[in-house]
């Protein structure tokens, strides 16, 4: 365990762009994605429309979104187990892991939303879609100001 330790510590400043960079991609998917789905619920199910909506949702889940969160939680943990840094003792550092917490739970439901859509069985309206929008906006400026202010 002390060689990661060492290897974490020696290329933290890469781990910590590494994770910079893998937060930026998550949090794109997060804003584009139900985006998407509150044009998908104007189309007709089983239109050509349709199925573009759900290649390019499915596209975005599995080949941006769920690549990029699971980054975002390996680099994440990986700076936070440098020991003498004082990170997972801080206050911040429990708010922003429960904004992370809810930015994951978005995560989940964005998934089982795009299943729907595949199935033809969405249920939600374009309205809810819209209101999720805004989820991923306020969980990253606390986030941010937790990270970067370190206000307690």
């Amino acid at each position: 365990m002390s060689a990661l330790v060492d290897f974490i510590s020696i290329h933290y400043a890469w781990i910590k762009a590494l994770h910079v960079i893998s937060v930026i991609a998550w949090m794109a998917g997060m804003l584009y994605l139900p985006r998407l789905y509150v044009y998908h619920c104007e189309v007709e199910p089983g239109t050509d429309e349709d199925r573009r909506f759900q290649t390019m949702e499915r596209r975005l889940l599995r080949g941006i979104i769920n690549p990029a969160m699971i980054a975002s939680y390996i680099f994440g943990i990986a700076l936070a187990a440098v020991p003498g840094m004082g990170i997972v003792t801080a206050a911040w550092f429990h708010v922003k892991l429960l904004a992370v917490l809810v930015l994951t739970l978005l995560h989940a439901f964005l998934a089982r939303w795009r299943r729907a859509f595949a199935q033809g069985r969405n249920v939600h309206s374009a309205r809810l879609y819209r209101f999720m929008n805004e989820i991923p906006t306020l969980a990253m400026i606390v986030i941010v100001i937790m990270v970067v202010v370190k206000p307690f």
